[in-house]
């Protein structure tokens, strides 16, 4: 190979966790607490509810944040603790088609890594409900580091944690900014709708699912 010339063959597979390998959202849990669709958009536009989330996906302490919300919006106080004292319930099973596909590039000599946002704390909680960890080689969360996707940093930590040239590997998330983000840093991506559709556009780039 010519000096400077990347090989750009692609040897990683980089998963987001939330609506890829795991269903997730918080209106399944909400719809136990409001007695309609429109209480529900209200509560989450009114107390910025994923604006607040967003900062413990960042790793500011569950526990506080409960607290600190709550006294801002004492309306809404029983729904904020049950966002996080509920947890489990804004989840399901994970996706069997998008484990299957995991485990495929597993079984293909694929190198794979999770790259999610992702409360430290809240993923403490949440690990021993799925049993597809083994397939990881390593995974990045932004509570632990304390940025989230689509910052540049959180992407750097994953290259430089572990060897990933952005070049040879490519990332499933759901987000389109953070899609997009990778794909400024180097990476191919696939914005994912479903394991089957991402099956495919993987096929397409040359991998043997």
């Amino acid at each position: 190979m010519n000096a400077g010339i990347v090989n750009t063959k692609i040897d990683t597979v980089v998963f987001d966790l939330g609506n890829v390998l795991i269903p997730w959202d918080l209106r399944w849990l909400l719809r136990s607490l409001f007695d309609s669709e429109e209480a529900i958009e209200a509560f989450l536009v009114n107390a910025n509810i994923m604006i607040w989330h967003a900062q413990q996906d960042a790793g500011y302490p569950v526990a506080q944040a409960i607290t600190e919300h709550s006294a801002k919006h004492p309306q809404h106080a029983h729904a904020i603790r049950a966002v996080y004292e509920r947890w489990h319930e804004t989840m399901r099973d994970a996706d069997p088609a998008a484990v299957t596909l995991l485990r495929e590039l597993k079984s293909a000599g694929l190198r794979l890594y999770a790259l999610s946002n992702f409360s430290a704390e809240l993923f403490a909680l949440s690990r021993p409900r799925f049993d597809f960890w083994d397939a990881f080689d390593g995974i990045v969360l932004s509570g632990e580091e304390r940025v989230n996707k689509p910052d540049p940093a959180i992407y750097r930590v994953l290259f430089e944690r572990y060897a990933i040239t952005p070049e040879r590997a490519v990332f499933l998330d759901d987000s389109l900014p953070n899609v997009e983000a990778s794909r400024a840093l180097g990476m191919r991506a696939i914005h994912f709708k479903d394991a089957a559709t991402a099956r495919s556009e993987l096929r397409g780039m040359g991998l043997p699912v």
